[in-house]
């Protein structure tokens, strides 16, 4: 069973490009090449897309392979596929990284325990619910990575292989 997926690295600094190529290539097991182009939110980086196809897993294998290099900016996804739901991973040197369970849809599917955790913390007052809500969806990450998502001039164009 496979599943396909993308990698969007929004920001890297030259030196740190071939590095991720070789990361992506350990992963897939097989030659990658990413065509690199300038980032214009951030002087001095560089941005690339990969489309992927692999088994289920492999966008968090990705993720983990790519977490460590703290100037790196990124996000992973999968589609769901028959026996595994989709997933989503964004990363920021700030922020760290970022999970979640996607559906058909592409909806963040938040699990109920994690859910109940958030509710605690808000009920017992160390937190507020709408940030504990916010964090269950990412919307740090968003908020941190919409910039670098403007896809400038020459970027290319993301064709959807599924329409629900």
């Amino acid at each position: 069973m496979t599943t396909r997926g993308v990698l969007y690295v929004h920001s890297a600094p030259r030196a740190l490009c071939p590095h991720v190529e070789w990361a992506v290539a350990g992963v897939l097991g097989v030659r990658v090449t990413l065509d690199w182009v300038r980032q214009p939110a951030a002087a001095g980086t560089w941005r690339s897309e990969f489309s992927w196809q692999g088994r289920p897993g492999t966008a968090s294998q990705l993720a983990s392979a790519l977490r460590g290099w703290h100037l790196l900016r990124f996000e992973v996804t999968a589609e769901p596929s028959a026996t595994a739901e989709g997933e989503r991973y964004s990363s920021t040197p700030d922020l760290g990284i970022f999970h979640a369970v996607t559906g058909v849809h592409g909806d963040i599917l938040v699990p109920e325990d994690r859910l109940r955790a958030a509710l605690a913390r808000a009920g017992r007052g160390e937190s507020d619910l709408q940030e504990e809500v916010a964090k269950l969806l990412g919307k740090p990450w968003d908020d941190e990575l919409e910039a670098f998502r403007y896809a400038g001039e020459g970027a290319p164009v993301r064709w959807l292989h599924q329409v629900v």
